[in-house]
């Protein structure tokens, strides 16, 4: 009987696949790693074998002919062995010490900043944006690209109290994550309802549904069946527009964008934080931004002049505190700023030490 076919669709391909020889011939048996400098890392086994890693940054959306130019420099300095990371930055791995320096040369005469080690801002996660989401407010990858010509240098280096994660978001519900600096749209109008289209695009029960805090129900106008939102519970989350696209939320004035630092997935040290809002009402100023790079270029300014050794933003704020936070930064303080939401107390008492 012949051996069944292994479904290929379960899960991430297996990683040892991929793997150079060396990784592979030393995988479990590493001796120790260290950073020679910012944007290579090294691991040596207890061989004595070493294998160095070079981390560059590049664009979240590439053409074929970025990716042909990645591979061909893998291909001369590290036997055609890439991998990219979840944050979109891309690493080089080789076992000949010489070549090092000439991919650090050859990556950043190509136009990618080796840096995102260490105690440095790593390289930013973001979502898609306007390219194929239907739901954005604003375009997280031009965010991303506008930033980050301002934060190279901070990128390139290891001059941080400890690591930065930053992360952007073009909608309030559906992509992100924790992190010690989040940009995310935040839409401050309910939507503007077309009840001529409703009722020949919407399935309105499936609409009614999907709205988290029940502000949509059935209505009839004119004649035709249509949806209503109140206004009173509506969060202008934009939740409803996904299913139903003549709500349209998206408002070229009146979608803005958020700051909130803080968040930390990690258990290292402390538990587990949530970020916290600490800026709201930027303009959603495409196509650079200025008002939103500002605001966090003044975040890290702070942060990286008065934070201690190996804290983390949130850790930094809880010690120092939000008042002297909001003064250290030259941020207003508003209404908007003040935590009154009590359903998450349980969640922020958690923590991901595993105890024995």
């Amino acid at each position: 009987m012949s051996e069944l076919r292994r479904p290929t669709e379960s899960g991430v391909p297996e990683a040892t696949k991929y793997m150079h020889p060396v990784l592979k011939k030393n995988y479990g048996k590493w001796a120790f790693h260290d950073r020679p400098r910012p944007g290579v890392l090294r691991h040596v086994g207890e061989s004595g074998d070493a294998m160095f890693t070079v981390k560059a940054g590049t664009q979240r959306q590439m053409d074929v002919y970025t990716i042909r130019t990645l591979c061909d420099i893998a291909d001369k300095y590290c036997d055609g062995y890439i991998r990219f990371t979840i944050r979109s930055a891309v690493e080089f791995m080789t076992p000949t010490e010489a070549n090092v320096e000439p991919l650090i040369k050859a990556l950043e005469g190509a136009g990618f900043p080796v840096g995102g080690t260490g105690n440095s801002v790593g390289f930013i996660s973001h979502t898609q944006g306007w390219l194929h989401c239907d739901i954005p407010g604003t375009d997280a990858s031009g965010v991303v690209k506008a930033m980050m010509d301002l934060l190279v240098d901070d990128f390139k280096a290891e001059e941080m109290p400890n690591r930065v994660k930053i992360t952007t978001s073009c909608c309030q519900i559906n992509c992100g994550g924790q992190g010690d600096i989040a940009i995310n749209v935040q839409h401050t109008k309910p939507p503007m309802i077309n009840h001529d289209l409703v009722s020949g695009v919407c399935e309105r029960p499936a609409v009614i549904a999907r709205c988290p805090v029940a502000a949509i129900r059935p209505a009839l106008v004119n004649g035709k069946p249509s949806l209503e939102v109140d206004e009173k519970k509506c969060v202008c989350c934009g939740a409803c527009y996904p299913p139903c696209p003549p709500m349209q939320i998206n408002d070229p004035v009146n979608s803005k964008i958020a700051i909130w630092v803080g968040g930390k997935h990690s258990s290292t040290r402390t538990k587990p934080m949530f970020h916290k809002l600490v800026a709201a009402g930027l303009p959603n100023n495409a196509p650079r931004w200025p008002e939103v790079s500002e605001v966090v270029g003044k975040i890290l300014a702070a942060y990286k002049q008065d934070a201690r050794a190996w804290e983390r933003m949130g850790e930094w704020i809880e010690r120092i505190g939000w008042p002297r936070f909001f003064e250290m930064t030259g941020l207003p303080f508003t209404k908007y700023h003040v935590d009154n939401w009590r359903g998450g107390r349980a969640n922020l008492n958690q923590s991901a030490h595993l105890h024995f």
